[in-house]
């Protein structure tokens, strides 16, 4: 008996995708430290790829997070390119007022759907974090300056297992009802799969709007492209990426982090979907950052490429 296919047609799928470059903040401050002049050179070289956001730094202490120690040197030494947001994680008003200064034109709070690892890493309640970014939203508000908000552990926790949709969508809710025009939905520990995602997200498009939704996957299990695959299904056009994968998984020792860039933008290409990304400028700067840190690219379309530009160079 012959099979027949039922392929899904692509109508749900967006025609532009933004991407949210965090490579030189999430990426890096999972990485080992690497000197200012490199991670200079890095927001330079992703400027240069059409890319509309770069999470540049974060004003977080260094005892904590050591490698974004110098984020104001990093924002004083960029080259700026017009149009485009240099972004800066900021967890309370002092950070906020030091991103403010150093020049961010756009700053992210970041809270999580999960109660264990709430507890574990900040020693309080979701409530209380969540309370805790009021007067950075406030002050934010009065300065003009946009806030988006990122929401880990959507989809598992390193801690407590599984993460409840519902409970995703309560922390998504509140950031979105307190003033964030952005909420980032972050796997952090990277053990989504499709149906996880379209459950979550079903969840969450109850109580946001769709064009106010990020997804921020990690590639622990592999499964990041095709949950991003997901959620493009479901119309969400916003996607948070890191080039050459920078940035390993904290939870699961030496595995794989945040989804790289350029597998993102291969797939999007192949999708038909414009992102503005030049992908051969986006791989040289993911090879750059990657002999700084003396480590391989983690993308297999970085690798890819850089093994076809020197099969060109040995051909010329």
């Amino acid at each position: 008996m012959a099979l027949t296919l039922q392929m899904k047609t692509n109508e749900a799928l967006p025609d532009r995708v933004r991407l949210v470059e965090v490579g030189p903040r999430d990426g890096l401050q999972n990485e080992q430290a690497v000197a200012l002049e490199a991670k200079i050179a890095l927001v330079n070289a992703l400027s240069d790829t059409g890319l509309q956001v770069i999470e540049t730094g974060a004003f977080v202490s260094p005892k904590w997070v050591p490698q974004m120690a110098g984020s104001a040197d990093v924002f004083a030494g960029i080259n700026r390119q017009p149009g485009l947001t240099y972004s800066a994680l900021t967890p309370n008003l002092q950070g906020y007022q030091a991103a403010l200064a150093a020049g961010a034109t756009e700053v992210a709070v970041f809270g999580a759907a999960s109660e264990a690892f709430t507890q574990k890493n900040i020693n309080c309640s979701i409530d209380e974090s969540l309370q805790r970014f009021a007067p950075v939203l406030a002050q934010a508000h009065a300065d003009g300056i946009r806030v988006r908000g990122y929401v880990s552990c959507v989809l598992g926790c390193p801690y407590q297992g599984e993460v409840s949709p519902a409970d995703v969508a309560k922390v998504a809710k509140a950031l979105y009802q307190m003033g964030c025009y952005e909420i980032s939905l972050g796997d952090t520990i990277g053990v989504g799969t499709p149906q996880k995602v379209r459950q979550m997200l079903d969840a969450v498009l109850e109580v946001v709007p769709k064009a106010k939704l990020a997804v921020h996957f990690h590639d622990t299990y592999g499964q990041a492209l095709a949950n991003i695959y997901q959620a493009l299904q479901m119309g969400i056009s916003v996607i948070d990426s890191s080039v050459a994968g920078l940035g390993g998984c904290p939870y699961a020792a030496g595995a794989s982090g945040n989804v790289a860039t350029e597998e993102v933008v291969y797939l999007l290409n192949g999708l038909g979907i414009e992102s503005g990304v030049d992908l051969q400028k986006l791989a040289a700067a993911g090879w750059a950052i990657s002999a700084a840190l003396g480590k391989a690219p983690s993308s297999k379309v970085g690798l890819a490429l850089r093994a076809r530009c020197a099969d060109n160079d040995n051909q010329t």
